[in-house]
């Protein structure tokens, strides 16, 4: 199995109405490292694929949504998240984020 196909599956099993960071998913897969490439995994999700993996579960390590990708994008990445009962908050600089006190996956 690539190690995309392995950040998918752990993708997956992150429950309705909580997050996880890129490098907690790292980590899960034994490469702590490797958050960025977590990052890349979901930014080439198949298209088909975006409807199975719920890649809006996934924030940077403070909680922000940091998505940059037109396809995934911030927005909505956002109102997914809100669909799922996760509040999302932003700031009068735009930057939204949850709060992982209350919404991260503890594995």
């Amino acid at each position: 199995m690539s190690f995309y196909q392995k950040v998918y599956e752990s993708v997956r099993r992150i429950p309705r109405g909580q997050v996880a960071s890129y490098g907690q998913i790292a980590s899960l897969l034994g490469s702590p490292w490797a958050a960025r490439a977590v990052g890349w995994a979901l930014h080439r999700l198949p298209e088909k694929g975006s409807d199975t993996v719920p890649w809006q579960r996934v924030v940077n390590a403070r909680g922000m949504i940091s998505t940059a990708c037109r396809e995934h994008s911030a927005a909505l990445q956002a109102h997914l998240l809100a669909q799922e009962g996760v509040a999302v908050a932003r700031r009068k600089d735009g930057v939204q984020w949850v709060d992982l006190r209350k919404h991260l996956w503890h594995y």
